[in-house]
């Protein structure tokens, strides 16, 4: 499968930058989710890729074609880019079978194929299937109604999955009687005597011609070149296509019903066979779960999964659910306003967010921000006055960690952004951006719900920090830092979400199993774990992760 790759691409309307200079790589069989919320420009990016929009400026490459190049006035159409596309509307068509819902388009495919020897992949089928008659008589008998009798669209149904043939091969081996024969032995070696002298045959009419084939039955040509030609897909090839994708999204048993007769999870498994079907190398989803129910968004997530796994294709999916992006993805490219605000594997994005708009956007419950005024510094260790100043903490960073050295840095980067933006402002043709990026307002939780504002800092120099802590590094301990009380417990059964209140500040815990709270009960609260995260509240980076002790 190819690897997708972006290089300072941007799309705007006028000074509204939908996707402001980004470049990512997409490697090979990944499964890569654009994740952001409403606006942020990651429907734009998936549509930039596939040829349905087209960008202002950059490069966009797949696999070893350049689909895209603003400065070369390159720019493939979509139907040439052989990329599939789910959207958030299914599409089938009402009046159209399933079966005939995913062939749909197959028949109008021209191009570039290999030359098939369809006679001597026929008879393959069939002698894979004969190899072992009395299996074969097992999955007719299978099939069998009620009253005993043979249902034979079923037998065939069954014989198409288990030796992936064509409907019309599944009815012929059928029709052979191995299933009826006293001896289903003596039946199926006489009629694989004859498939087997017209795949001999067939082999030898190639050799006559100079030519080889395949182990899947391409013809190879003198040169040692796979032979192609400008040609349609024949009836066997489409539904030898649509019989296998309907058996990877478990759809085979419904070819001869309506969409209609169907529930949303099958009508979601229709569309994604229809896209599969014409063998793109990369599949792109926008939102493709978001008219399903909880339940079976659920279910479909682990079909998408398995899918991925199945088909080798490389999937980009766009999503604002976070809990999607983050069981579903092998890199999460996380956006915000146009601009990629990171882009890693997903649980490095959940345990270490890039930013304060990262952390705050992955993890449900929500994380816990903690206003931090630095302390005079001790050696080892960063004391911080948190909590209103109600409680003094020591910051141990995991790494080698120096305040004065960490703002240094941070100052440095918002220099050499500031630059590069001055410099792309002078460039021609530069057009100003009007929705600028503005600074994240992290929310830090109260009793009177106040939000602080990043905004409302005095000084970029002050030195403050923020604290994030994962609810499930919240814990309710007899020892812990210091004493609080339970403002709210909500039991889910393996999990209870619990609030409490320290001062007029509440923090959230994720308690698995353990006691039963009642709210207003006196506990001790202890920050623990070694991802407790520490921000610069000027610029909102990440600058350090550690733990925490009381002081």
């Amino acid at each position: 499968m190819p690897q997708i790759k972006l290089e300072h691409v941007t799309r705007r309307w006028g000074g509204f930058y939908g996707v402001d200079d980004l470049s990512m790589t997409i490697d090979d069989n990944a499964f890569v989710t654009l994740l952001g919320p409403s606006g942020c420009g990651k429907t734009t990016t998936l549509r930039m890729i596939a040829g349905l929009e087209t960008p202002t400026s950059g490069r966009i490459t797949i696999g070893d074609q350049v689909v895209f190049d603003s400065s070369a006035g390159i720019n493939v159409p979509a139907n040439k880019r052989r990329v599939g596309f789910l959207f958030q509307n299914y599409a089938l068509w009402p009046n159209m079978t399933v079966y005939k819902n995913i062939a749909f388009g197959l028949a109008n495919v021209k191009e570039d194929l290999p030359t098939i020897d369809e006679k001597a992949q026929r008879a393959a089928g069939m002698l894979r299937a004969l190899g072992k008659p009395r299996t074969l008589r097992d999955h007719v008998l299978d099939a069998r109604g009620k009253k005993g009798g043979l249902d034979t669209a079923r037998a065939c149904l069954r014989l198409i999955d288990a030796y992936e043939v064509s409907m019309s091969s599944a009815k012929e081996l059928v029709g052979l009687g191995v299933h009826t024969a006293s001896d289903p032995d003596s039946v199926a070696k006489a009629a694989a005597a004859r498939y087997s002298q017209t795949l001999d045959a067939a082999r030898a009419a190639r050799t006559a011609a100079g030519e080889t084939l395949t182990d899947d039955f391409q013809v190879v040509g003198r040169d040692g070149a796979v032979r192609s030609t400008l040609r349609k897909l024949s009836s066997e090839e489409i539904d030898l296509r649509v019989r296998r994708v309907g058996r990877i999204v478990k759809v085979g048993q419904f070819m001869d019903r309506y969409p209609s007769e169907l529930s949303g999870g099958q009508q979601q498994r229709v569309a994604i066979a229809r896209t599969l079907a014409p063998e793109p190398g990369v599949l792109f989803m926008d939102e493709p779960l978001s008219n399903l129910d909880a339940k079976l968004r659920l279910g479909m997530r682990a079909e998408l999964q398995r899918l991925h796994i199945d088909t080798g294709s490389t999937f980009v999916y766009v999503t604002h659910d976070q809990m999607e992006a983050m069981t579903l993805a092998t890199r999460i490219c996380l956006m915000d306003n146009g601009v990629l605000q990171q882009y890693e594997e997903p649980l490095t994005v959940y345990s270490r967010p890039a930013n304060l708009f990262v952390a705050d956007f992955v993890g449900n419950p929500s994380i816990n921000f903690i206003d931090a005024a630095p302390l005079p510094s001790q050696e080892g260790t960063l004391p911080l006055a948190i909590l209103g100043g109600a409680a003094t903490v020591g910051f141990r960073a995991s790494e080698s960690f120096d305040p004065a050295a960490s703002a240094a840095h941070e100052a440095r980067l918002d220099e050499e952004a500031a630059a590069a933006e001055r410099a792309r402002q002078q460039q021609k043709g530069a057009v100003a951006k009007e929705n600028k990026q503005s600074r994240f307002r992290y929310h830090v939780a109260t009793v009177e719900d106040v939000v602080p504002e990043a905004d409302e800092v005095e000084s970029d120099d002050d030195g403050g920090y923020v604290l994030g802590v994962r609810p499930e590094f919240v814990a309710v301990s007899e020892q812990g830092m210091f004493e609080a009380e339970v403002y709210s417990s909500m039991p889910a059964g393996m999990e209870t979400t619990l609030r409490v209140r320290v001062g007029d500040f509440l923090l959230t815990s994720v308690m698995f199993g353990g006691p039963v709270h009642q709210i207003g009960q006196r506990v001790r609260v202890d920050l623990t774990g070694d991802a407790v995260m520490l921000f610069s509240r000027a610029s909102g980076r990440l600058v350090a992760q550690g733990t925490l002790e009381a002081l």
